[in-house]
């Protein structure tokens, strides 16, 4: 199927480019990606992959927008304040793009839907927007054993990291954080704070990931760990191995079904 005029014209900065061309697009727009979290991170990577023109976008929430959100998370307006965020993302999506296709999931990602979910359209990236641990475990999980590729992020005060895992080819997120740490060790952004404009700094970085890993082209964050203090204006990249022993991708996996996960208790020494 060829590219109308339209779409000629609105992705023309793309397809001028070597690396994608007309081919490239068309692979953009038959293209499926799955956002589990429509906030901070989410709401960039969310805009920037509809302005792009994937074809399908699934969006994976169950809260509905507060006022605090605006702050950072640029896919809600002020108009939307207590409407669900899958709504919202889907009305934002659909003014920004209507070559778009937006499926919701107003639900909370758990070891009993997270499958069917990814594999309702058989997405072909996965987003980690989320801002818990045990989401985040249950994310990574969930794609290692269905050998779907995601982005993993998160961000604090003025500080953010990314990864990306492709099955069979990189390290996983339990090969760098092998356990959740004890609930309350790690503030959350509730808690502790964080700069609005982390999220479309991280964010756009995981749509990037996703747009080249659709495109086939470049070097993905596979085999690293990209850190970032928006303090020290510094980017950092920490070389990561596969864990041999890792608990889900490791020789002997353990894990080989997916559980829900709560964070540990703290323990203080006296």
């Amino acid at each position: 199927m060829k590219l109308t005029n339209e779409q000629l014209e609105r992705y023309s900065r793309h397809i001028i480019l070597e690396q994608v061309g007309g081919k490239g697009q068309k692979k953009i727009l038959d293209s499926k990606v799955l956002i589990i979290g429509t906030g901070g991170l989410g709401s960039p990577a969310t805009m920037y992959l509809a302005a792009a023109g994937v074809g399908t976008i699934g969006l994976v929430d169950y809260d509905i927008v507060d006022l605090s959100n605006l702050q950072r998370q640029i896919i809600h307006q002020t108009s939307d304040l207590n409407k669900p965020k899958i709504e919202s993302g889907k009305e934002t999506i659909n003014a920004i793009n209507p070559d778009v296709t937006v499926k919701t999931y107003n639900e909370l990602v758990n070891s009993k839907n997270i499958a069917d979910i990814i594999k309702d359209a058989d997405y072909d990236f996965i987003i980690d927007g989320t801002d818990n641990f045990p989401a985040k475990f249950l994310i990574n999980d969930a794609c290692v054993l269905l050998k779907k590729p995601f982005s993993h992020a998160g961000i604090i005060r003025f500080q953010g990291q990314t990864m990306t895992y492709v099955p069979d080819k990189s390290p996983c997120y339990r090969c760098v954080f092998s356990e959740m740490p004890p609930k309350d060790a790690v503030p959350t952004c509730r808690q502790a704070g964080v700069l609005g404009v982390m999220g479309g700094v991280i964010g756009t970085l995981q749509a990037t990931e996703a747009l080249k890993y659709i495109l086939g082209v470049g070097e993905l964050l596979t085999g690293f760990l990209l850190t970032y203090d928006a303090l020290s204006m510094n980017f950092r990249k920490i070389k990561i191995k596969r864990n041999s022993k890792c608990a889900i991708c490791g020789e002997n996996p353990k894990i080989t079904e997916l559980v829900d996960y709560e964070q540990p208790a703290c323990s203080f020494r006296k």
